[in-house]
């Protein structure tokens, strides 16, 4: 393990692999603070928070404890990790550290390897990278060329004392059974040929995901380039497009993979984003929900449209001080306008203006604070919402012009 510069936090659970983290950061003098999570699950989590607040005093050490109730809904483990990462983001935000230092080892690494191959899953990297970004947050694991017993027999050698989470001695999770039954019986030479597999294809994702990107442009791809592309090349394409915190299974992913090589119009709802291939159009979009709320109007250029200066127009809004806060969303079914010559359905102006389905999903519709539509850029604003003095324009917005136009950029 190497010294790093700056301060960083310590994310320590009291077991051996955090124990040992923070011997080897105490040993290279680094400037650390510990973070220390207590989910009140375990009977011995009280003792264990006890042990790490008079260690901390000990050494001289600043300590953050989140001792909050946790209530997980779910999966525990991703609620457990999701709770503890947000507290860590929120330490390292708030202390202005460097990052947070994680112990996650080798057999860690392997255990995630080997639960990627069974769930069919092709992931950003396959098993465990050593730095990431977290929720904007600098995420290390400087312990991945070590194993777990060579952590172990340092710490029982040099007599660092640690506490045993018994409930990962069960089997009660899969993530157990491949530790216990199929990472503890790799003898040293299976562990090199494995890790030799892993950052083989870590390589060939690479080359694959860096091929694919030359052919995505503002979070959509053409049809014809996506249909030319091999069953591999067109999965990570869509692993590329769909994932961020959303994770798809091989099986979910060629099931999409038909529906966009033989069908030339369709929608569908999937867990984080909208996927649409309209007939008229020569792009499949990934389209993302958007929500905003102004308490005042800020100009600039957003995710599907832009703010500008005032203008008379059918982009333009005149507001009140008792029209905020303002809601930018996007169209939903039912939304109508009252406009000066009646009542004016929303759909019905997507039929008339000839409007592609995908960018009615996102189409930009301004509510004041009661919720009522008062601008629908393209339209016009409501009957109560006109001046020849506008406030600021709301345009409609869908990345790059022209991508828009069916044109590659080159």
């Amino acid at each position: 393990m190497e010294k790093r510069e700056g301060c960083w936090l310590v994310a320590v659970s009291t077991g051996p692999d955090s124990m040992y983290l923070l011997q080897q950061c105490l040993l290279l003098q680094m400037d650390i603070q510990i973070a220390f999570v207590n989910y009140h699950f375990r009977a011995q989590a009280e003792q264990e928070e006890v042990f790490i607040r008079q260690y901390a005093h000990q050494y001289h050490l600043p300590l953050h404890v989140l001792n909050a109730e946790f209530k997980p809904t779910g999966n525990f483990e991703a609620a457990a990790r999701k709770w503890r990462y947000d507290f860590f983001a929120k330490l390292v935000l708030a202390n202005n550290l460097k990052g947070v230092l994680v112990a996650h080892h080798q057999d860690d690494l392997l255990e995630t390897y080997f639960m990627q191959v069974e769930k069919q899953i092709e992931p950003n990297y396959f098993g465990l990278k050593q730095e990431v970004i977290i929720n904007g947050m600098k995420v290390v694991r400087p312990l991945l060329d070590l194993q777990k017993r060579t952590i172990l027999s340092y710490l029982d050698k040099n007599k660092i004392p640690y506490f045993i989470d018994h409930t990962n001695m069960q089997d009660d999770y899969r993530r157990n059974q491949i530790r216990h039954h199929i990472i503890k019986k790799l003898n040293d030479i299976e562990r090199c040929q494995i890790l030799a597999e892993i950052k083989h294809k870590n390589k060939l994702l690479k080359i694959r995901r860096n091929y694919v990107q030359s052919f995505i442009h503002e979070n959509k791809i053409r049809v014809i380039d996506y249909r030319q592309l091999l069953l591999i090349e067109r999965l990570t394409a869509l692993r590329f497009l769909l994932e961020e915190d959303q994770h798809y299974s091989q099986s979910h992913l060629r099931e999409l993979d038909k529906l966009m090589m033989t069908k030339d119009d369709f929608d569908l709802e999937l867990k984080a984003k909208h996927l649409v291939i309209d007939k008229k159009n020569i792009f499949v979009f990934f389209i993302k929900p958007y929500y905003f709320q102004f308490k005042t109007i800020v100009i600039g250029l957003y995710t599907y449209f832009k703010i500008e200066k005032g203008q008379i127009g059918v982009n333009a809004l005149t507001v009140k001080e008792s029209d905020y806060p303002l809601i930018i969303r996007p169209y939903k079914s039912g939304d109508f306008i009252q406009m000066f010559f009646g009542k004016k359905k929303i759909s019905r102006f997507f039929i008339d203006r000839k409007i592609p389905r995908y960018q009615r999903k996102v189409w930009p519709i301004v509510c004041n604070c009661l919720g009522k539509v008062i601008l629908v850029p393209g339209l016009g604003c409501d009957i109560d919402h006109f001046s020849i003095n506008p406030s600021f324009n709301v345009v409609q917005y869908f990345g790059n012009e022209e991508l828009l136009c069916g044109k590659k950029k080159q």
